[in-house]
């Protein structure tokens, strides 16, 4: 334990992803073919939060594989993303039998990985797929039907809910909604990177005052020199 005043150390994620690889804190590893850490870029500005692997991503070791993976692809062309800008990840890092719902003790011995995944990448954005991530990132009991189709802040992140796109595949009544989400991220990406100029070019401008205010005290420069 910390008094508070000391920074948690960010671990790497290939440091997070060996201790993952090992764990058997809940029976999912009893049942499991592989663990399914995440993938992605590891500075991406987005990062996605999907509930647990399914069947062709325990196969594989990757999120977001199978068909729904497909239309996450063409969800992120909406948004002017490439899965290779993007980091992805699930809720649990196992795949539950029969792909039932993560059990409230599951999500609590896997959360600690998706913590410091999200610590470790620091994106700008979190976009929550579906209720286990949006409900674990957002501390909330409300669905995701009533939460998506605005941006939320928790801490320094922006998150932005909306339906898993499987639930879009098998429900196409969905497909227009989470489109128009994905519009929203490419709007809220635009006004994220417009912000991040604006900051580095205020901080430039800072810089450079404070150059010719040195310069033009010759008696600080003298003090400094000492």
């Amino acid at each position: 334990m910390t008094d508070g005043s000391e920074k948690k150390k960010i671990r790497s994620l290939d440091e997070i992803k060996a201790e993952a690889l090992e764990c058997h804190k809940c029976a999912l590893c009893e049942t499991r073919t592989t663990v399914v850490f995440g993938v992605g870029n590891p500075h991406a500005e987005v990062m996605f939060i999907g509930e647990a692997p399914g069947r062709k991503e325990d196969l594989g070791a990757e999120p977001f594989i199978g068909a729904a993976g497909q239309y996450l692809n063409k969800l992120l062309a909406m948004a002017g993303l490439k899965r290779e800008d993007i980091y992805i990840a699930n809720v649990l890092k196992c795949r539950p039998p029969s792909n039932r719902d993560p059990l409230p003790e599951e999500i609590h011995v896997c959360t600690p990985f998706l913590r410091e995944q999200v610590m470790a990448i620091n994106p700008d954005i979190l976009v929550t797929l579906g209720n286990f991530a949006t409900k674990f990132i957002l501390k909330t009991d409300r669905g995701i039907t009533s939460l998506r189709g605005k941006a939320y802040t928790a801490g320094k992140f922006y998150v932005l809910p909306t339906f898993h796109p499987a639930a879009a595949i098998y429900d196409k009544s969905k497909c227009e909604l989470i489109e128009s989400d994905f519009i929203l991220l490419d709007e809220l990406l635009s006004v994220e990177r417009e912000r991040k100029v604006k900051v580095r070019e205020a901080l430039k401008e800072r810089a450079e005052e404070e150059a010719r205010r040195r310069a033009n005290a010759p008696g600080e420069q003298e003090h400094m020199e000492f």
